[in-house]
């Protein structure tokens, strides 16, 4: 039975909104699903590029130490790269931090257009798919690592604009996709109206209920439709008693009432956010996913922190005013320790197979539009990874000599075992994907 008439008999019943959220991922509970191996990708974006004496790493290779921007990730050490030297050397339309924005997951031209970036350099959106999407699709082509979403696209603070500085996630050229930033759109995204601590086990026992009470009020046509789901229903009962951690999942709590969606409200929305994206993940209800903080010329002003100047203006002060300086390096602090906090989260949750942890299977990629934001610099724009999953030997910090960011891209790619000759900008990823082995 297919999952769309799956679908279509429960709007028959009027059950969507409680089963839909999870019915489609239930496609996979088989006997062999438990001890698949979940790969997972998380792309964490924040603004205005760092502080480069403050962020990267002196040394080279396993012996390095953390500096103070990077200071948070000490218990993740071994489970790190950093990346220096990788560039955004994609060129064209549009200002630095739109191209650097646009132009970060996409490797390809922004197309000609009438948004107006500063300076007079107008441009329209990407000319190409993000790698995010573009893994998203390769693994939602496989039955085996196809999830009911696919990916999330999860914002904080984002704001309502819709422009090439705002967009990192694009799902092909000129599809630019939105990041959700409210914690209550997105509960509602990925549960809908089911109940706070319901299981999948119980959805499926609500069902049978109801099939039960049409059974006797349907013709013969459609009382085989009905025998036919009841089997399906039988099927996929079958598949959670094989698959006990999956039955044990259940809905998290719903974000509390009342939490503004305001500047003051990021580190709250944050954490609640980064719940989500851990349940999601639990469910197995996608992935891959983009975090974003913010956007490109993002101005927070991150006064829980004792900071009251916006981000991006303090991001153009000089180097010389070392106030300035020493507030840019506690804003990137601080989100570096919201990763941190993530890599916590996926650390102490034990995969659904018992073996490991999620960080054994998940890399965080945090990333930024500028390598140093008074400059507009697309040099060394900042890279760190944690986690694991991908392939790649962590607990190094690495050093190349001014490659085009598309080659990252295309490693990631290649971690997921999606092997694309090129990505982007052709020129700036026929070489390969870099060797991170």
């Amino acid at each position: 039975m297919s999952l769309q008439h799956r679908r279509d008999f429960l709007r028959r019943l009027g059950l969507s909104a409680a089963a839909l959220p999870l019915l489609g991922g239930l496609t996979s509970l088989g006997a062999a699903e438990p001890v698949a191996r979940r790969q997972r990708l998380i792309f964490v974006f924040s603004p205005n590029g760092t502080v480069p004496p403050a962020f990267w790493p002196e040394e080279e290779g396993s012996n390095f130490k953390l500096k103070p921007i990077l200071k948070p990730f000490e218990p993740f050490k071994d489970r790190m790269l950093t990346l220096k030297g990788v560039n955004n050397r994609v060129r064209g339309d549009g200002d630095g931090h739109m191209r650097g924005m646009s132009c970060l997951l996409t490797g390809i031209e922004l197309f000609p257009g009438n948004i107006m970036g500063g300076g007079g350099a107008p441009a329209g959106w990407a000319s190409g798919p993000s790698i995010d999407q573009t893994i998203r699709n390769y693994l939602q082509s496989k039955p085996e690592t196809k999830t009911r979403m696919g990916s999330l696209e999860i914002g904080v603070a984002v704001g309502n604009r819709a422009d090439p500085w705002t967009r990192w996630s694009y799902a092909g050229a000129n599809q630019p996709v939105a990041p959700i930033s409210s914690p209550y759109e997105l509960f509602d995204k990925l549960y809908g109206s089911m109940k706070e601590g319901e299981n999948l086990a119980s959805v499926l026992d609500g069902l049978k209920d109801d099939v039960a009470k049409v059974a006797n009020s349907v013709d013969s046509h459609d009382r085989a439709l009905l025998d036919q789901h009841t089997t399906a229903l039988r099927e996929l009962e079958r598949g959670l008693k094989e698959s006990q951690s999956a039955a044990a999942v259940k809905v998290p709590p719903s974000p509390p009432a009342g939490v503004p969606l305001d500047n003051d409200s990021i580190p709250q929305i944050t954490r609640l956010q980064t719940e989500l994206l851990i349940s999601a993940f639990q469910n197995d209800m996608a992935r891959i996913s983009t975090f974003q903080f913010t956007n490109s010329v993002g101005s927070a002003r991150m006064k829980w922190i004792g900071i009251e100047e916006g981000h991006h203006s303090l991001s153009h002060d000089p180097d010389l005013n070392t106030g300035s300086v020493e507030k840019l390096i506690k804003i990137n602090t601080w989100f570096a320790e919201q990763i941190a906090y993530l890599a916590k989260r996926l650390q102490e949750t034990p995969e659904p197979n018992g073996k490991g942890s999620m960080l054994d299977n998940t890399t965080i990629v945090w990333t930024n539009e500028l390598g140093k934001g008074n400059s507009h610099t697309h040099e060394d724009i900042p890279w760190v990874l944690i986690g694991g999953g991908l392939g790649f030997k962590t607990g190094r910090a690495l050093k190349f000599t001014k490659e085009p960011h598309n080659r990252f891209l295309m490693a990631l790619a290649h971690g997921f075992g999606h092997k694309v000759k090129t990505f982007g900008n052709v020129s700036l990823s026929e070489a390969g994907p870099l060797k991170l082995g």
